[in-house]
């Protein structure tokens, strides 16, 4: 009986965890950096574009963040301002050379 409370208990927190998070995702130049940072609590995640030139960045505590895309910290684009809510994504899309966000070897 303690094993099933308990794993009810645990299943109930990875519920409640999910309900106060989103996401950002978007398009970027293949292999760049996207780095979203909360304006209120400095909280910083990072991930890398894919081959086909898409990210996301999950389980984000709402709020309002700060969406940067480039290399070793130098910021070559950013997006201000974009909000994240309970259980829904944000797109945001940079601009990539010759509108191709995919590989080269694509």
């Amino acid at each position: 009986m303690a094993v099933v409370i308990g794993l009810g208990v645990a299943g109930s927190a990875a519920v409640s965890a999910q309900a106060t998070a989103g996401s950002v995702f978007g398009r970027a130049p293949a292999g760049q950096a996207v780095t979203a940072k909360s304006n209120i609590s400095g909280l910083t995640r990072h991930v890398k574009a894919d081959a086909k030139g898409r990210y996301n960045i999950s389980a984000l505590p709402v709020g309002v963040y700060t969406v940067t895309m480039g290399e070793d910290g130098g910021a070559m684009q950013r997006q201000l301002n974009v909000p994240v809510t309970v259980g829904r994504g944000s797109k945001v899309d940079f601009s990539c050379p010759q509108d191709q966000c995919a590989a080269s070897n694509q």
